[in-house]
């Protein structure tokens, strides 16, 4: 006699999921494999969920490297006590953008994109731009300066992480270490004078320097 057969299971619904938890996944693939890497379907298979799930949470892409900036604002971008000096504000506000975004270089890349905002950041806008006028400039020159220091910020960061990422594991010497080493004193004598030190003189930190001289420049030439 045939046995009737075993009710199929029902599949049921995916395990419920939260914006934290979007937030949360997301910020672990970017910050271990890229901004490249994160597509919606990606982070659901991390989650366990489905693409469909995350349309409950985010639209698409965008609004969630939105999300991920104004999270890693609100944990890492802490507003710092503010000189009276206008000059000085511009500096230390500059700063605390540069020393939140340099712990997280793929933000960068992000908002290089020059459309997309952190808007828990735009108070330091704010402090830089209202410095430079209260040392002189117009509103439309201060924003002129306000880019170029962002320029100035956003590409050191981006530098300094590439040239990192090239040497991680790498025992050999770069093809600039081999040029270096084969300078012709007579056609490049400044160069070849400190070729050997070439490497770690570029290496070290000298953004607060470039800074202020940046900063100097622009209220020289207002």
């Amino acid at each position: 006699m045939p046995q009737p057969s075993a009710p199929r299971k029902s599949p049921g619904r995916p395990p419920r999921i939260t914006r934290e938890e979007v937030i949360d996944k997301a910020r672990r693939i970017v910050d271990t494999e890229g901004v490249e890497r994160l597509t919606m379907r990606r982070l659901a298979t991390e989650i366990g969920s489905t693409p469909m799930a995350l349309y409950h949470h985010v639209r698409n892409k965008e609004e969630l490297l939105l999300l991920l900036l104004d999270d890693h604002a609100a944990r890492t971008l802490h507003r710092p006590r503010l000189p009276a000096e206008p000059r000085e504000r511009v500096v230390v506000a500059a700063s605390a953008i540069h020393d939140a975004l340099a712990a997280c270089p793929w933000i960068v890349e992000v908002l290089t994109s020059d459309d997309l905002m952190a808007t828990s950041a735009l108070w330091f806008v704010e402090q830089i731009i209202d410095g430079l006028i209260a040392c002189g400039m117009t509103p439309e020159r201060a924003v002129h300066g306000y880019r170029a220091i962002w320029y100035y910020t956003a590409g050191e960061i981006v530098v300094r992480t590439t040239a990192a990422r090239r040497r991680a594991g790498e025992d050999r010497p770069t093809y600039r270490d081999q040029v270096f080493a084969g300078l012709d004193p007579a056609e490049l004598p400044r160069l070849a004078q400190v070729a050997a030190r070439w490497a770690p003189l570029t290496a070290e930190d000298t953004y607060a320097d470039g800074l202020r001289a940046l900063v100097d420049g622009l209220l020289g030439a207002r």
